[in-house]
């Protein structure tokens, strides 16, 4: 019994200690968020005739946006420049090509006035044709300028009918720029064809698609997207990435976009002084169709040519995104005049994707890098302590509390059961 209670005592104690040293923090993540600018979002509403439809909660489809617009602008943060964008509100005609050109912005991006952007909603009435397409293209013009995080929210109940501009090639090129603009998606009572359109516009950006079929769930995905928009975000740093290490970028810490073809190679560099830890992940997306069975691999390489080290993952069409890492310490230097000599390191990130028959192979799938140069583990020892370092000696020092601490609660509980059964 009392030998029981003993392990029991010390086992709680080493549990709560084991927690606490898994709690202890770790260190920061390469890059910081951005913080200057203000954010900015574009709210995109199609108003196509299609809208008049009346199947969201007994309402059409313009009544409940218009409804979900009003909570949204009395919850948008004030920290956040917000701006409405129309497509399909001026033009009832016939005429295809005009039609595919009504696109406005109906409320500047810029600080909120409530009121006066309330009174622009309530004018809107359901009328023409769904250019997706150039409405995409004015709302990132829209956006231009500043740092701080850009968003676009799309409202949408039909598909584009303003082909061959594909809305989805469009986002692509968005996202090709490198200016961090994300584009989420939101489909009024979806069907199949319109679900597939406004996921690739999504998926193309880092964005998000969700279906929705009540006002109520327009109103909150519209300002949960809105709210997100002013956490504080790391804008990733446009990078164009060489077919070779000696014409490759040198990168410090940070986060990193690219663009990469089918099966290409793509080279980068990294200076990694004496004492340092390279540390790198790569994520690749496939933003558009491609063939199952495929891998993305990270490698790290010097100067000459010999790998140091490689990070590989695989997959078979269960996922839209490929990610590998891999970690580099560079050992202090035993000469005094080589201490402060960085050695460079040649980054190679590859993919097998393939394209899927008839999907476009430009521009490259969307590549994301973080690059983290970190102070080194201080010893050899360290380097295969499972990533707890000197970690050791306190999570040591807590199992010697715990066992020290079972100990005494066994004993005094020896000594309470010797007083009761004496008296």
């Amino acid at each position: 019994m009392i030998t029981r209670q003993r392990l029991a005592a010390g086992a709680c104690v080493l549990l709560a200690a084991l927690t606490a040293g898994i709690a202890l923090p770790t260190g920061a993540a390469a890059g910081e968020p951005t913080g200057g600018d203000a954010p900015k979002v574009n709210l995109v509403l199609d108003v196509s005739g299609s809208m008049r439809a009346r199947d969201i909660d007994g309402q059409t489809r313009m009544a409940a946006a218009k409804q979900a617009f009003n909570e949204v602008l009395d919850a948008t943060p004030e920290e956040v420049q917000l701006g409405i964008r129309t497509l399909g509100a001026d033009y009832p005609g016939d005429n295809r090509k005009t039609g595919c050109k009504d696109t406005a912005q109906l409320y500047p991006v810029g600080p909120l006035d409530r009121t006066e952007a309330k009174t622009a909603v309530a004018t809107l009435s359901p009328t023409g044709w769904t250019p997706i397409g150039p409405a995409l293209l004015a709302a990132a013009d829209d956006l231009e300028g500043g740092e701080g995080s850009r968003r676009i929210v799309l409202i949408s109940d039909g598909e584009d009918t303003c082909a061959p501009l594909d809305p989805c090639e469009v986002a692509r090129e968005i996202a090709a720029k490198g200016i961090g603009l994300t584009i989420d998606t939101l489909g009024l009572v979806p069907n199949t064809k319109m679900r597939q359109q406004l996921s690739c516009i999504a998926e193309a950006t880092g964005g998000t698609y969700t279906s929705v079929e009540h006002t109520e769930e327009l109103t909150d995905k519209v300002n949960q997207l809105v709210d997100r928009a002013a956490d504080p975000v790391v804008t990733p740093v446009a990078v164009e990435g060489a077919g070779a290490c000696a014409q490759a970028p040198t990168l410090k810490s940070g986060l990193y976009t690219d663009r990469e073809e089918f099966g290409q190679h793509r080279w980068y560099r990294v200076d990694v002084a004496p004492g340092k830890e390279l540390r790198a992940s790569v994520s690749v997306a496939a933003d558009r169709r491609v063939n199952q069975d495929y891998g993305v691999s990270l490698r790290a390489v010097t100067a000459s040519g010999r790998e140091i080290v490689r990070g590989e993952s695989t997959g078979s069409g269960r996922t839209d995104v490929m990610s590998a890492g891999l970690r580099y310490p560079k050992a202090e230097s035993d000469d005094d005049s080589d201490e402060d000599t960085a050695e460079v390191v040649c980054l190679q990130v590859a993919n097998s994707f393939s394209a899927a028959s008839g999907v476009k192979t430009t521009p490259g799938l969307p590549l994301e890098l973080t690059v983290d140069v970190v102070d080194g583990p201080g010893s050899s020892d360290d380097v295969a302590s499972f990533g707890l370092g000197r970690g050791w000696w306190l999570l040591g020092a807590l199992v010697l509390t715990g066992f020290l601490a079972g100990v005494l609660w066994g004993w005094i509980s020896r000594w309470r059961i010797a007083v009761w059964r004496t008296n």
